[in-house]
């Protein structure tokens, strides 16, 4: 499902996140002539990583990137295209839940809706504190989701698209007033028909402020799009940028 138009559009994230942790001098010298000592590099997580998107797009542009995932397949692809253009990347196999880092990031990112799978509330709120705990003093943390606002305001009960090669199936229903979204996709070609259903807890702007506070973050701002935007009715997303 990672084709090439969701590989286009990660610069354009990377540039964002650099942006929202106060990065962008970091980068300002062209990378063959960076001559920073190790310890001054900025390390950065990327929390729920998959094929390592961004870990591989940071990784580029001179961060030291750790990617953690719990999908071996997925860290595999990761490890292959870091391997292949020389980046350093370190790739953990880990639950979310039960990673943690005592104080050894600058930023830890959880894009692209990969937050709200567990079927308890509270694992919610552990990854969070984990996060929290895995910062440093004055770190951020980047949580890019689905919001409840926008998953209603863009419902729809059913769609079909084509993506690499394949033909996508999927259906929608909203679950308990709205507090979860029920995701059926079945993905087919001439060869394959894959089935996967999966539901996601959905959360409000002001929902996941007040969990976020609970996990310890104080200062949490919240925008509908990489560009800053409020979190309104226009908006596409739900970003939170939170400091330690």
């Amino acid at each position: 499902m990672f084709d090439e138009v969701h590989w286009a559009e990660v610069p354009e994230v990377a540039e964002a996140v650099t942006r929202l942790c106060r990065f962008n001098s970091f980068g300002e010298t062209p990378k063959k002539e960076w001559h920073k000592p190790l310890d001054s590099i900025p390390k950065i997580l990327d929390l729920c990583c998959g094929p390592g998107r961004i870990s591989y797009e940071l990784a580029s542009m001179g961060f030291a990137v750790t990617g953690v995932d719990i999908t071996e397949s997925f860290l595999k692809t990761a490890r292959e295209d870091a391997a292949a253009d020389n980046l350093n990347i370190e790739y953990i196999q880990e639950d979310a839940r039960k990673f943690i880092r005592h104080g050894s990031f600058d930023a830890i990112l959880n894009l692209y809706i990969s937050f709200g799978y567990f079927e308890d509330q509270k694992d919610d709120l552990k990854v969070l504190r984990n996060v929290y705990e895995s910062l440093k003093p004055g770190g951020t943390f980047i949580i890019e989701t689905l919001g409840k606002e926008v998953a209603v305001i863009n419902f729809v009960e059913s769609e079909w698209f084509e993506r690499a090669g394949y033909t996508v199936l999927t259906e929608y229903e909203l679950l308990d007033s709205c507090t979860f979204l029920k995701n059926r996709w079945i993905i087919l070609n001439d060869k394959m028909r894959v089935e996967k259903i999966f539901t996601q807890r959905l959360y409000s702007g002001s929902e996941l402020r007040v969990l976020l506070k609970e996990a310890g973050f104080e200062q949490i701002d919240i925008f509908g799009d990489w560009d800053e935007s409020p979190y309104d009715q226009k908006a596409r997303m739900l970003i939170a940028v939170c400091k330690k």
